[in-house]
């Protein structure tokens, strides 16, 4: 691994967010933007990462983007003001090196720090300050947010024996269990050595489930159950899904407005 001068803990995490990639799959949507900037009910998709690293105290952020569009992300964004922000920072990605590539764009702003990662496309109910300042008291590693599906296949699955993960298939045919890798990853600074010692996988991508499987094999991944509902954004199905769940309580506190006005005319 690197030179140990280099680690350096602190109670400061920074934040990633990665907002790269092509949107293939919500394709003819993505033709003319980028995913991230597509609305979920009544906000931008990348507002709500950026929201969830705000919300779990953390303030010193980069957005990692590429693709034709990227300069939409600055004119939408600015320097973060609209999330209390007094800077936001930016990085440009370029082709489609997956998620593991773009995050080695982020090795100079993180400088040595400890950083919380957050796919672009992941949205989720609670807050996960709690375990950010957990993570904060760990010495050294990883630690990964977990959650119970009953479509494990689609996703990254954790391999749990008690407390400890011994390892994780991404999208595995049989899963060996229901706990789902979410798009929310907290890593020390070594995250960068492991992510240049990566070899492309089938799809010819730097996988983030093999950075992840480096630190289980070291014996410093650490993991969170995440609370409330969590879903994606990357297909057409999913899109709906995220949208409809964020709806869900405005959608409730205007029926019951609306019924109290009904109730009061008819009165």
């Amino acid at each position: 691994m690197g030179d140990s001068a280099r680690l350096r803990y602190t109670t400061r995490v920074k934040g990633i967010v990665l907002a790269g990639g092509s949107g293939s799959r919500l394709y003819p949507l993505t033709k003319i933007t980028n995913k991230h900037l597509l609305p979920i009910y009544d906000k931008p998709m990348v507002y709500y990462p950026i929201q969830t690293l705000v919300g779990a105290g953390i303030t010193d952020i980069m957005l990692v983007t590429g693709g034709r569009n990227s300069g939409d992300f600055l004119r939408l964004l600015g320097n973060g003001k609209e999330f209390g922000l007094k800077h936001l920072n930016y990085t440009y990605q370029e082709g489609e090196g997956g998620i593991a590539d773009a995050l080695a764009l982020a090795e100079h702003f993180a400088d040595g720090d400890q950083i919380c990662v957050i796919l672009g496309d992941n949205l989720i109910e609670s807050n996960i300050r709690a375990a950010v300042d957990e993570f904060k008291k760990q010495e050294r590693g990883a630690r990964i947010f977990l959650k119970e599906v009953s479509d494990a296949q689609r996703f990254g699955v954790a391999e749990l024996d008690g407390k400890r993960i011994v390892g994780i298939d991404e999208k595995p045919n049989r899963p060996k269990s229901n706990y789902a890798v979410t798009g929310i990853y907290l890593y020390d600074a070594t995250v960068f050595d492991k992510c240049r010692e990566l070899k492309p996988s089938h799809r010819g991508e730097l996988e983030i489930t093999d950075v992840n499987n480096d630190y289980i094999r070291e014996g410093t991944m650490t993991f969170a159950m995440l609370d409330g509902w969590w879903t994606d954004a990357g297909t057409f199905d999913s899109l709906l899904r995220a949208a409809n769940l964020v709806a869900a309580p405005h959608t409730h506190e205007h029926q019951r407005e609306h019924g109290r006005d009904h109730a009061s005319v008819t009165d």
